[in-house]
């Protein structure tokens, strides 16, 4: 086991709110205590006995704080090897006590950010004597323990308790690997946070930090493990019923939540199904709106994930409850409502109200390398080019414009189909974009049939050939909102206008591999 000895420990923490389960078992095994700053005064109002670092040291605090405890007299009773005669012969010349144990956590420079803290005070949150303290006892696990997170605390008063005052090797290891994490992580975030203030998009060194707010039962499938990370404090998500969510179900929340972010509050109804939309709608009622979503691909809804972006009500409650759906995300529940779907408990339930999107990046994990690239927020304007004869009214401008930001959300190659503000048939994630056209019609024409004509499509990227426009033109279509910029653009467009539609390019494509 390598058991040692722990004899001296410094203990410098920002969160003092759990010293209380870790100073008893220190003062049972008669554990020297050097701290500093608040630290010291709550070990002090605590009633246990403390050594003031600067005490220790015989050098005073200065700069504001911001030099403390570095000193060759704390760093050196942690960095030596217990083991070298060297190391130890420095020690005894300098009259340098062994530091056996480190306490440490770091400033909440993320805390202070989230509240959007002005630069010159968030500068004085980048800690440097905490980073230093771990990382030097972190190195020198073999000799050191380091506790770098509160949750710690319990974990090491038994580590001392069945040792009867030491520590393992393991032990050791594990809180070193902990501490590094933590530093890592710190001076990712602090990195990031300066690339951002100098707009600088791919610096040469990219780290992409993350919290483990669980693990999960297994990842897509049961042979894979799997955990969730924030990159951020808070997910701003509530799970109010239900058990927990999986690797899947996550993937589709985040899926609807996307969307939904691009609706106005209160407005809008999404499905998801293995991440892709199965039917979206932005009617302002309600009702009207979830049936309307639902009637676009009834099947795939089966056991999929609702978004409201609303207050759930009783009625809408009674028609979420004829369906199957693993979750359902909304901006709030009424409480009749909540009686109701708390009857499945199966059903996972959460207000998601005080989620903000944060979308800025995207990453993409391939083996040994990653890519970064700005995520796709680009939004429809006013320079829609109408490339045919016939334009589109108002009304079809508005479905258009709908379809198209949808189309961003489906999995490539696209097409989407709405008439009015709800979509009918959604062909996704084809190799070719007959094929999704094909789909998109077929679907329409099962669910909805009705409602094809007078209908308007998407595409996320341009129609290399005609095929597409016929296929949809055939089943009723009348206009087609599409980036544009192929070779065929010309045959397309002449394809579009023997067929009496109405063709737009955005000259922005959506591609969502």
């Amino acid at each position: 086991m390598n058991l040692i000895k722990i004899k001296r420990a410094i203990i410098s923490v920002s969160d003092k709110s759990n010293l209380k389960l870790i100073l008893p078992t220190l003062k049972k095994f008669k554990i020297e205590i050097i701290s500093s700053g608040g630290s010291f005064k709550k070990i002090k109002d605590m009633n246990y006995n403390c050594i003031e670092a600067s005490d220790y040291t015989g050098f005073s605090e200065m700069l504001d704080g911001r030099v403390k405890t570095l000193h060759p007299k704390i760093h050196a009773g942690i960095l030596n090897i217990r083991k070298n005669k060297k190391h130890k012969k420095d020690l005894e010349k300098q009259n340098i006590k062994n530091i056996d144990l480190v306490i440490v956590d770091l400033y909440p420079f993320e805390k202070k950010l989230d509240q959007k803290k002005k630069f010159k005070e968030l500068i004085e949150y980048i800690d440097i004597g905490g980073p230093t303290l771990l990382r030097s006892a972190a190195k020198n696990f073999s000799d050191v323990t380091v506790i770098s997170n509160i949750n710690d605390y319990a974990q090491l008063a038994k580590e001392l308790n069945t040792n009867r005052g030491s520590v393992s090797f393991k032990f050791r290891k594990l809180m070193s690997a902990k501490a590094f994490g933590l530093t890592a992580y710190n001076d990712s975030v602090v990195s990031n946070w300066l690339n951002n203030q100098l707009n600088i998009k791919f610096p040469s060194k990219k780290t992409v930090h993350g919290k483990l707010i669980k693990k999960l039962r297994y990842g897509e499938n049961p042979h894979q493990e799997g955990g969730l990370y924030a990159t951020n404090s808070n997910l701003n998500l509530e799970k109010i019923h239900g058990k927990e969510l999986s690797y899947n179900n996550y993937n589709d929340v985040y899926s609807a939540l996307s969307i939904l972010d691009t609706f106005k509050k209160g407005e809008g109804t999404i499905i998801i199904k293995h991440a892709n939309p199965c039917g979206v709608s932005t009617e302002k009622k309600q009702i009207k709106s979830f049936n309307n979503a639902l009637a676009c691909d009834p099947i795939s809804a089966f056991g999929g994930v609702v978004a409201i972006n609303s207050i759930v009500t009783k009625k809408l409650a009674i028609e979420l409850n004829k369906i199957f759906f693993e979750i359902i995300i909304a901006r709030g529940f009424k409480k009749n409502s909540l009686k109701i779907l708390k009857k499945r408990k199966n059903i996972r339930l959460i207000n998601c109200n005080k989620y903000i999107s944060n979308n800025k990046k995207h990453y993409l994990f391939l083996d040994n390398v990653f890519l970064s690239q700005d995520s796709d927020n680009k939004l429809l304007n006013n320079k829609i080019k109408i490339v045919t004869k016939n334009k589109p009214s108002s009304s079809q401008l508005v479905s258009l414009k709908f379809a198209f930001n949808i189309c961003k959300f489906v999995k490539s190659n696209a097409i989407v189909l709405v008439n009015g503000k709800s979509t009918i048939g959604i062909g996704a994630g084809q190799p070719s974009r007959i094929d999704s056209c094909k789909i998109a019609v077929e679907k329409s024409l099962k669910f909805v049939p009705e409602k094809i004509k007078n209908s308007v499509a998407a595409s996320d990227a341009f129609f290399p050939f005609p095929d597409g426009i016929e296929e949809l033109a055939n089943a009723g279509v009348e206009a087609i909102i599409q980036p544009g910029g192929s070779i065929n653009d010309k045959k397309v467009i002449k394809a579009a206008n023997d067929s009496g539609l109405i063709m737009a390019f955005t000259g922005i494509r959506h591609f969502k591999h």
